[in-house]
């Protein structure tokens, strides 16, 4: 969940970049130990490039994960996707897009939905021949022919608008 809060909102080279910043300060060889990034300051975390905003997520998601509310990733795995949702938005600076970005790439759920996004939007907008950019709204009743592999299905509306580059 930490990279998902380094990348929001910013390009895939500038957060990978902020992101090796901040491992390097958590040992890159291990899995994150909340402990150690409760131990940094947030000049530590300013000093890797991660905004205030962002240096606060990463200490409330630290204090969350050390107190139990958030367990750790094998503990998260056997939860319904609702209830990792429930729990790790509980946290601040993290929101529903950064839950579904960790339940697809993180934990390879097959049926997630990221309909406020914007690459599934114009993605929808675009298979679909859209004169408009649909609202999420209409992105889940479109996306209802697409269980149980929605997430799949995402995966190709956004390879889709790569390839026009």
């Amino acid at each position: 969940m930490c990279e998902a809060v380094a990348y929001q909102q910013l390009s895939g080279k500038a957060a990978a970049t902020i992101y090796g910043r901040f491992r390097s300060l958590t040992d890159e060889s291990r899995s994150l130990d909340p402990l150690l990034v409760s131990k940094l300051s947030e000049e530590q975390l300013r000093g890797c490039g991660l905004s205030r905003a962002k240096s606060a997520a990463i200490q409330d998601l630290s204090a969350k994960t050390l107190e139990g509310v958030v367990p750790g990733h094998a503990s998260l795995a056997p939860l319904s996707d609702q209830d990792i949702i429930d729990r790790l938005i509980s946290v601040r600076g993290i929101g529903p897009w950064s839950v579904k970005m960790y339940l697809m790439f993180r934990l390879g759920r097959p049926d997630v939905l990221p309909q406020t996004d914007l690459g599934i939007r114009k993605g929808v907008m675009r298979t679909y021949g859209l004169p408009k950019m649909p609202t999420p709204k209409q992105v889940i009743v479109l996306a209802e022919d697409w269980r149980p592999f929605r997430t799949l299905a995402s995966w190709y509306l956004w390879r889709s608008l790569e390839l026009d580059q």
